[in-house]
């Protein structure tokens, strides 16, 4: 039975995105001590009363399920994307459909990798604490759940039988850096892990909402909205908790970075694949459309909302860093 669909969403993003002046002392809205250890404590009952196992909970047998690359209930993520463009009326119902496909097929093949690095991160991150603490054990429970993601998103990936080609280098270089970050500056690890987060779940929310034409990849969105709200939660109160204890030097960094991490990651998790387009002779003048598309623009916005707002209300968009947030296209 598909599990009920569900918003355990328990961040308090009220904060204007306006930016504040450099010298403005950073917002304490963290919880309480107590608070905050009984919020990890509900976290990591809901991972053992509510979790799914990627293969006991998926039927990937189930007819209905089957997986059939010129389906054309595929096609929506590619329409959204490219539906207004002449080229997309040339398409007859079967590239659309496979077209689509592949893109939802990279994305899940990104968010693994992006659930890899988390996932490292978040090991490394749990050492950090000392025995007895509810984050070492919340830890490995989104270690876990990650992990049931990732066999979900790569046994779907199998079945379409795409190459889904991988991250860009520059990012795969980054990547030790990233697990790095979550013992030695865990706030900007956080900050990276929203970025990856937030625009999928976002988009997989409102998919949920608007309503999915295939009933596995509906399945499948399901179970990872209801797990990765928790894993959202964590990662913000994480985020608010801690940030008002960092230094001028490593507020100011954080400013700085995060704009252009929320940036990157949303281009990886929302953008048209490189291989995509070369796999299906996708015109330049299409990519270009993409690129410069406001309703593109605006579905990026809009991922990264909540996560603008909790850095607004952290006291992290000043009026200097918001020039910044501008220049990358992103909405202050």
């Amino acid at each position: 039975m598909t599990a009920p669909f569900r918003t355990d969403d328990t961040s308090s993003a009220t904060a204007s995105s306006a930016g504040v002046d450099e010298e403005t002392v950073v917002a304490r809205a963290a919880l309480t001590d107590d608070a905050w250890t009984a919020l990890v404590h509900r976290l990591n009952r809901q991972s053992v009363e509510k979790h799914y196992d990627a293969y006991e909970d998926i039927d990937w047998d189930s007819p209905d399920f089957a997986v059939d690359p010129d389906d054309p209930r595929w096609a929506g993520a590619a329409e959204q994307l490219i539906g207004e463009t002449e080229w997309w009326e040339t398409l007859d119902e079967s590239r659309r459909g496979r077209l689509g496909l592949h893109i939802i097929a990279s994305r899940m093949r990104s968010g693994l990798v992006f659930e890899n690095i988390l996932s490292r991160g978040l090991l490394a991150h749990a050492l950090t604490h000392p025995n007895g603490a509810p984050e070492f054990r919340y830890a490995y429970h989104e270690v876990i759940e990650e992990s049931q993601h990732s066999l979900m998103f790569q046994e779907f990936v199998n079945r379409t039988g795409f190459d889904t080609g991988d991250f860009p280098l520059h990012v795969r270089m980054l990547a030790p850096q990233v697990v790095g970050l979550a013992t030695r500056f865990p706030e900007l690890f956080f900050v990276f892990v929203l970025g990856g987060e937030d625009p999928i779940d976002h988009s997989q929310r409102e998919g949920l909402r608007n309503g999915i034409d295939h009933p596995l990849l509906e399945r499948i969105m399901r179970i990872h909205v209801t797990e990765e709200a928790r894993h959202l939660s964590f990662a913000r109160h994480q985020l608010k908790r801690n940030v008002g204890e960092l230094g001028r030097f490593k507020t100011s960094l954080l400013r700085y970075t995060a704009p252009l991490v929320l940036s990157l990651m949303a281009d990886l998790m929302m953008g048209l694949p490189p291989h995509v387009v070369k796999e299906h002779h996708v015109p330049r003048d299409v990519v270009d459309h993409v690129r410069k598309s406001p309703e593109q623009q605006q579905r990026v916005d809009e991922s990264l909302a909540k996560v603008r707002r909790l850095l607004s209300e952290c006291g992290l968009i000043s009026k200097r860093s918001a020039r910044l947030w501008r220049r990358l296209g992103l909405a202050v």
